[in-house]
């Protein structure tokens, strides 16, 4: 008989640190009690993440080994033990949190305005820099974490179940589930777009309220003054939303001051709206990501409107 799901976060990261023990101490663990951890873990997506992010902390902990004899699988000290435990789960808990800059083994990757970059991992993942991006990650056999500090990132991640991916982005936590998924961080907007597979999208520190989602293929979660919000956009959209990838970006009846601000973040030359009301006037094409230009000549000829270039800005107007 299966349990009711947990709901808090609390009561979710304690019943998954009492599965763990309970498995590690039990030397007859049956079938069935497996077969009753797999049913609280398919009871919610949230149980699943917390088993497996302690899980991996409990492989991290070095104290573990040092608690076992040479010839015997089993500890020698289940007090120490669960010690030891406790202080895995207490430091995956606060991890999410942390900013950790001084953590060894911590690689930072960056693009400049304009650049692309991409970055493969040792375990098979790989992840594509859009412009002006910062990425730090940490990838050990038993941590795969990265924190996206700024810009634009597409994620391609090899699963494994023991070892989720994560990816932190300020309160924010990403969590794998098998997946291809892009992740877009500005100023006060936050945008999850997944393309494939799952992942679970919650906050990083449980003490701060906020909402929390699975989310599918098309799949889209914003995040604007810490209100989140989950809508549905067809495979056209998504392509288009990653044609950066191949250096260019596609418009589809786009606001003129959509267009010319996406524009903007590749290029030191920027492109000005000058008339607020043309701002809303709509535009379509594929232009590569340098060339405001061409977007220039295409808004005189196909939108009449005038153009002025002083060297620093190309000022659109009626």
């Amino acid at each position: 008989m299966s349990e009711a799901p947990d709901t808090s976060a609390r009561d979710i990261e304690a019943r998954a640190a009492d599965w763990l023990m309970e498995r590690q101490d039990r030397e007859n663990w049956s079938a069935e009690d497996q077969e009753s951890l797999d049913v609280w873990m398919m009871q919610s997506p949230a149980h699943e993440v917390a088993f497996l992010r302690l899980e991996a902390a409990w492989g991290r902990t070095d104290r573990l080994a040092a608690l076992r004899r040479p010839d015997d699988a089993r500890p020698v000290f289940p007090f120490l033990l669960r010690i030891a435990a406790a202080i895995a789960i207490v430091a995956a808990l606060v991890a999410g949190g942390a900013n950790v800059f001084s953590r060894p083994g911590e690689r930072t990757f960056s693009t400049p305005v304009g650049g692309h970059e991409s970055v493969a991992f040792a375990d098979g993942s790989r992840v594509e820099l859009n412009t002006n991006t910062v990425l730090r990650a940490r990838m050990t056999t038993q941590e795969r974490v990265v924190w996206l500090d700024r810009g634009e990132a597409f994620f391609q991640i090899k699963h494994d179940a023991a070892h989720p991916f994560v990816v932190m982005v300020g309160d924010r936590r990403i969590t794998d589930l098998g997946t291809a998924f892009s992740v877009r961080s500005e100023a006060s907007k936050l945008r999850v777009a997944v393309v494939q597979g799952r992942v679970w999208f919650d906050p990083a520190d449980k003490q701060v309220p906020a909402q929390s989602a699975m989310l599918n293929p098309g799949d889209v979660a914003t995040v604007v003054a810490d209100k989140m919000s989950v809508t549905k956009e067809p495979t056209r959209a998504l392509a288009a939303g990653l044609s950066w990838r191949r250096g260019v970006l596609v418009f589809e009846n786009t606001a003129l001051a959509d267009a010319a601000a996406e524009l903007n973040r590749y290029n030191r030359e920027k492109l000005v709206i000058a008339d607020p009301a043309i701002a809303s006037e709509t535009i379509g094409g594929t232009f590569g990501t340098k060339d405001i230009e061409t977007f220039a000549r295409v808004a005189r000829t196909a939108l009449g409107l005038r153009v002025a270039n002083n060297g620093a800005e190309i000022i659109i107007f009626r």
